[in-house]
């Protein structure tokens, strides 16, 4: 039997496919993923994956985002199994060899309405999201989980035979990361706007994918710009946000950032500041609000899990003791997120850590992951729309309480009653 791999490039909630030209031997013609015979150890097809990336499109620093398990396809009389990949990248520049024809950065439903190879949706389905890749991610910020949660409602209505189906997904994304609300708010819009429909719901999903995309970029550069104009030669930061992320490397200031525990994803943030040439010094958390209090930096510039409708910040645990210490050296605090991770309310959603503890003394232990930085430490908040004063912020949080309200009008319908407007 032959194996062959599949990689499917994305970035932001597209993937790539390809339309394979007439110098391949088998189904010209048709679309498919980043695909090739597998030459090594099957134990080892990412190898032979990352070759075919190269080899088909040029791209040689993909970041490997899930590795599926093999599914064994039969067509006719032929029979061979597909190791499927998913990788991601951090722009759509590609450089195609003779092998295709045609590409296009598409949403993956966009595999049921063209012609493609044998059991190419199935094979996708092996490596995308799930319910359980939003519950369960402990390395990424809330955009980059968001977008996956989004991912999962848009396939679930590509799949549905029922409003049911959809709304029973609908609802265990919203309550899979209830700290992080841009899943409960990307889901609320979506279902709010679907109004019973299922293929409105996946366009409508479709839409808030590449919507959040848009706007989390352009969070972050309105954030580059604020520490380009403001002079901001320094600036200290915790824990991992891709927007954050984003706005540092653009305005290329000089990074003080803390390890960021319990995860300590915090390394990871300061070796790719560095990667882009930028001065980055990487410390401990309980030395980053003393460095920050003797005025080691001009700026604090942390993500956010959530606004509240107050104006106060949810952040990775740690971030409380840095804000503290910018206000008593007068060091300005900025977050940055999409308006999106604006709360309906001023409720305080935390998660909790592993135990500190294993013996046997009746010992408990206290682990939480994030915690409230008050509005009087937070000098503003930026997003796509600049940075908001405290009556914009309570403006948005109404918009998304009224979100929220599209269960209770699947309610309503279920009960025959006329949905309240």
């Amino acid at each position: 039997m032959a194996h062959v791999v599949t990689a499917f490039l994305r970035h932001g909630g597209r993937i790539l496919l390809t339309r394979r030209s007439d110098e391949v031997g088998s189904y010209p013609g048709t679309w498919a993923g980043v695909s090739g015979y597998l030459e090594g150890d099957p134990a080892d097809a990412v190898a032979d994956a990352r070759r075919e990336l190269k080899e088909e499109v040029g791209v040689t620093d993909a970041t490997l985002a899930c590795a599926g398990h093999p599914l064994s396809i039969t067509e006719g009389d032929r029979e061979w199994t597909v190791h499927p990949f998913l990788f991601d990248v951090r722009d759509r520049d590609i450089v195609t060899n003779e092998e295709l024809a045609e590409v296009a950065w598409a949403h993956p439903t966009a595999i049921l309405e063209r012609e493609t190879v044998p059991e190419l949706w199935a094979t996708y389905r092996h490596v995308a999201p799930t319910v359980d890749t939003v519950r369960e991610d402990e390395t990424h910020g809330s955009a980059w989980i968001s977008l996956r949660a989004l991912e999962v409602l848009r396939d679930a209505a590509a799949e549905a035979e029922s409003w049911e189906v959809v709304v029973s997904f609908a609802r265990r994304l919203r309550d899979a990361r209830p700290s992080m609300t841009a899943v409960v708010n990307r889901v609320n819009r979506v279902m709010a706007a679907a109004d019973g429909n299922i293929e409105t719901l996946r366009r409508r999903a479709e839409t808030a994918i590449d919507d959040a995309v848009v706007a989390d970029e352009a969070a972050a550069m309105e954030a580059a710009r604020l520490l380009r104009n403001r002079k901001f030669d320094r600036v200290a930061t915790l824990s991992r946000s891709g927007t954050v992320l984003a706005a540092l490397e653009e305005a290329t200031a000089a990074v003080l950032v803390g390890e960021s525990r319990p995860g300590a994803e915090g390394i990871s943030v300061a070796a790719e500041v560095a990667t882009h040439g930028i001065d980055t010094t990487l410390t401990t958390d309980a030395a980053l609000p003393g460095l920050v209090g003797d005025g080691d930096c001009d700026a604090v510039l942390v993500g956010a899990d959530a606004v509240l409708s107050s104006g106060a910040v949810v952040n990775k645990v740690g971030s409380f003791p840095v804000a503290l210490a910018a206000h008593r050296a007068d060091v300005p605090v900025f977050a940055v997120c999409a308006r999106d991770k604006i709360r309906g309310d001023d409720e305080f959603v935390g998660e909790e850590g592993e135990s500190l503890y294993d013996g046997e003394a009746p010992v408990r232990t206290q682990n939480p992951l994030f915690e409230v930085v008050p509005t009087d430490l937070v000098t503003g908040v930026v997003t796509e729309d600049g940075v908001l004063e405290s009556g914009d912020v309570t403006a948005v949080a109404d918009e998304h309480a009224t979100l929220a309200t599209w269960d209770d009008t699947v309610g309503e319908r279920r009960r025959g009653e006329e949905p309240k407007r």
